[in-house]
């Protein structure tokens, strides 16, 4: 499929993105943050998993070469291309506590365009329109986000991770339901609410070869694809 759009400061947007086709997202103007969920199009019960993710790649973190693993044991997504280099997947997502807590409150009543809103209610929103709900919010990734562990176990979110134009290319291994929201990180320490725009890009790409950097990154990878490909071609 061919996609050129923007995801504008506090929007967000739910697409079916067919096996074959590559997502770019920039960040046009840098220290962006994109909560991302995906679901299997034709049948939501499989998902994004984050702990299989991590687990069977013995990452923290997802940059190019990471498999995006469903909870069952398929390869969603491939990160081919990466500029940033680290996208955390561990932090969940903004509240609505969250936002009142630090942003303070502000209806779109009161300020329209300028309103501010969680990624928890904008993810609901949008997979109301898939018939889904809250049970089937499951642990997120955040793309251009970086959260590092200190030395006493906290974890601590790393500003300026994202400069302007950073971009990341996700290839899709199987049919996803991808739903993207344009909100800050939960651990961002600013008070001041000002997202910056996304620009979306997606175009064909060719599935993964035997010998796809993503695929070869290590044995479970392989196994992944290999279980992927066979629901694909049963």
């Amino acid at each position: 499929m061919n996609l050129d759009t923007t995801l504008p400061p506090a929007a967000s947007l739910a697409r079916v993105l067919p096996r074959g086709t590559a997502l770019t997202l920039t960040d046009v103007r840098g220290g962006g943050n994109v909560s991302t969920l995906m679901y299997r199009a034709d049948d939501p019960l499989e998902r994004y998993c984050m702990p299989d993710t991590l687990k069977a790649q013995h990452v923290s973190r997802v940059t190019t070469g990471t498999a995006l693993y469903s909870d069952m044991g398929r390869v969603m997504a491939s990160v081919v291309a990466d500029t940033c280099g680290w996208h955390d997947t561990i932090c969940g997502h903004l509240t609505d506590a969250m936002v009142r807590e630090r942003y303070g409150e502000a209806s779109y009543q009161d300020v329209r365009n300028a309103w501010r809103r969680s990624a928890r209610q904008a993810f609901l929103v949008e997979l109301a329109k898939h018939g889904l709900g809250a049970r089937d919010l499951v642990g997120n990734l955040n793309l251009f986000s970086k959260v590092q562990a200190e030395l006493d176990g906290r974890l601590a979110f790393v500003p300026g991770n994202s400069p302007a134009g950073s971009s990341v290319t996700l290839r899709f291994e199987l049919d996803v339901l991808l739903v993207l929201v344009n909100v800050p990180h939960p651990l961002d320490p600013s008070t001041t609410w000002d997202p910056g725009e996304i620009a979306l890009h997606a175009e064909p790409a060719p599935p993964a070869a035997a010998d796809d950097p993503v695929r070869v990154a290590c044995p479970e990878n392989e196994r992944g694809f290999i279980a992927t490909e066979m629901e694909v071609l049963a």
